[in-house]
């Protein structure tokens, strides 16, 4: 059975983008629940191979932001949630057995869960901030979602005392959160797993010597280390300086997993001294947008075996969705892409941006190897 475990972090523990990708499928059609493949991991392995090490599959998406925003009439989130009966599973109706079949699924969620309608004055003239019920928060214990990061630039836009009721909603739903004072320790298969999560936009002066340190100090302990970041420009396609100098500045610390996010689009992956950094997983379950000018994106799943408090990195795949069923709107449904050209401009989009990268992934498999 899992175990979760949360922990206070004690002590001191980044050019121009290219086009998005295209939808080139000439009937463009609807991508209906019964078009998509059915499962789109395999199923679990055994809990523990013969020579007594773990195989543990881990999945990571994009910006998860549910609800709406108080100040404004219209609430394209609650109008699409009345069409599905009030169903509050219905976003997840084409990942669920993605996330139910892994060892644990992480998500950034970008906004807070409250009733509350109090804006703190820095807020007010925002454009968007994001809140919905704390009911919903069943969206994710549901669906196989065990972990979020919640350290962004929406989790303070009703004020600190929202920020702490959403980190305790999340807590009394057994959702693991973390931030950059609070690691989140997740236990499957008896390897517990430690996660970082950082805001980076405007902070970076006051993180290059705290990140390392904290991961540092996270991997002493635990044997895997995952490392979230929000960060980078929001529309681009490719990290900036920043980006790169800290994604690799984790890794050497000690992360076995670099996340990224904020830009809401996908970004290149990159394979450094052995560890992966995702530099944006761009949106996954977005209410920001009724539609998007892009609304393509991937989820990143890897696979790390445990032996002897070791772990080893044995493969990434991704999943090419489209962050709605449908492709005159967004209806707040992630959804794989089951055409080839629509998988094929995905693919294109993140290996034609990492060219610039001295570390970028030749290839993003589709499946296991």
């Amino acid at each position: 059975m899992k175990r979760i475990f949360s922990f206070l972090l004690a002590a001191g523990l980044l050019l121009a983008p290219l086009s998005s990708a295209e939808y080139v499928d000439e009937d463009d059609e609807d991508l209906l629940i019964e078009d998509v493949i059915e499962e789109v991991v395999e199923e679990k392995k055994e809990l523990v191979d013969t020579d007594g090490s773990s195989l543990i599959t881990i999945t990571c998406t994009g910006d998860f932001t549910i609800g709406g925003d108080t100040r404004k009439k219209k609430n394209i989130f609650e109008d699409e949630l009345r069409a599905h009966d009030g169903d509050i599973n219905f976003t997840m109706q084409n990942m669920r057995n993605c996330f139910l079949e892994d060892d644990l699924t992480l998500v950034n969620f970008e906004g807070t869960l409250t009733e509350s309608t109090y804006i703190p004055s820095n807020k007010r003239e925002n454009q968007f901030l994001f809140s919905a019920p704390p009911s919903y928060v069943s969206m994710l214990s549901d669906n196989g979602i065990e972990a979020v990061s919640l350290e962004n630039n929406h989790v303070m836009d009703h004020g600190e005392e929202v920020y702490q009721e959403t980190q305790q909603t999340l807590e009394d739903a057994g959702i693991v959160w973390s931030n950059s004072e609070h690691m989140g320790v997740f236990e499957c298969k008896g390897i517990q797993i430690a996660m970082l999560s950082y805001l980076c936009i405007d902070r970076y002066e006051s993180l290059w010597d705290k990140v390392p340190a904290d991961i540092a100090a996270a991997k002493a302990v635990y044997p895997l280390v995952i490392v979230s970041f929000h960060w980078g420009n929001e529309l681009d396609y490719t990290p900036t300086n920043n980006q790169i100098r800290m994604g690799r500045l984790a890794v050497d610390a000690g992360a076995d997993l670099v996340v990224g996010h904020h830009s809401h689009r996908m970004n290149p992956i990159e394979y450094y001294n052995g560890v992966y950094i995702c530099y944006s997983l761009g949106n996954f379950c977005f209410s920001g947008n009724s539609k998007p000018s892009d609304m393509s994106s991937f989820v990143f799943q890897i696979r790390f075996r445990v032996k002897d408090g070791v772990c080893t990195s044995r493969g990434f795949r991704i999943i090419p969705i489209r962050i709605s069923s449908v492709d005159k709107r967004n209806d707040f449904i992630p959804t794989p892409y089951t055409t080839g050209a629509r998988i094929d401009s995905v693919l294109t989009v993140l290996k034609d941006n990492g060219k610039k990268l001295e570390y970028s992934v030749p290839e993003y498999p589709l499946d296991w190897k």
